[in-house]
């Protein structure tokens, strides 16, 4: 398949970057792969699997390809990203005193792209691998990341979401969100925002487990560690 735009005249390199460019809105099924790219099944299989011996692609827990883990990697790693090189401490800071999960989400068009991680050892996890790319209309780290939009796109967001004009008011308040049972059933999350140096808001923080650990109101026992974690990421954003 020919890209006239942004050809390489190095055809597999052009198929592989196609690829990795159509999962930036994520995840897909190799089908479906398959007809955005316009890649005969094979192809996108082949291509697809060689990347992810790369981790330049992974799966989610339905099976479906996202972008991999090395693709966050390769951004900290150029220096430009203070963000994500932060990341991975904090997240993982978070995680040994909550004993729960933690992701860092940014919005990427009309979907959340998990771009870190930190995983519970032990016990029952939940495990969103990083290049994920999940719903806007549910979860906390979606509230977070519609909550301070400008008003045209806080109420195109709010169409067809689990939550309301009114929780987000609540969530701007507080400065924290929850979600329980909102993204995935038995699943209760909490997060909070990172901000860039003009107060914009670019990341969500969130801890993630079962309800059965974190209850029906997850905000009382983990939201200040949130917002703290939280808090240090805006501080690495906004260094000069």
């Amino acid at each position: 398949m020919d890209i006239p735009d942004a050809s390489s005249r190095v055809g597999v390199l052009d198929k592989a970057a196609m690829i990795l460019g159509t999962l930036t809105s994520g995840p897909f099924a190799l089908a479906e792969l398959a007809a955005i790219t316009g890649f005969p099944r094979a192809t996108a299989y082949r291509l697809t699997i060689a990347l992810e011996r790369h981790r330049l692609v992974a799966r989610d827990a339905r099976g479906r390809f996202v972008l991999g883990p090395r693709i966050a990697e390769l951004s900290a790693a150029a220096g430009e990203d203070h963000l994500l090189t932060a990341a991975g401490p904090i997240l993982n800071s978070l995680r040994d005193t909550t004993g729960e999960t933690t992701q860092l989400y940014r919005r990427h068009g009309e979907m959340r792209l998990c771009i870190a991680t930190a995983e519970r050892t032990t016990g029952l996890r939940d495990i969103v691998p990083v290049g994920s790319a999940l719903s806007m209309k549910a979860g906390s780290a979606a509230q977070i990341l519609l909550a301070w939009e400008e008003p045209e796109r806080f109420h195109q967001g709010l169409q067809g979401a689990r939550f309301t004009a009114a929780t987000l008011g609540g969530v701007r308040r507080r400065g924290w969100a929850q979600s329980i049972g909102e993204g995935e059933p038995g699943t209760a999350s909490v997060s909070a925002p990172v901000r860039d140096p003009s107060a914009r808001v670019v990341a969500a923080v969130t801890v993630t487990g079962p309800i059965q650990r974190l209850t029906r109101h997850p905000g009382g026992q983990l939201a200040q560690a949130a917002v703290d974690a939280a808090g240090r990421l805006t501080e690495v954003v906004s260094r000069p």
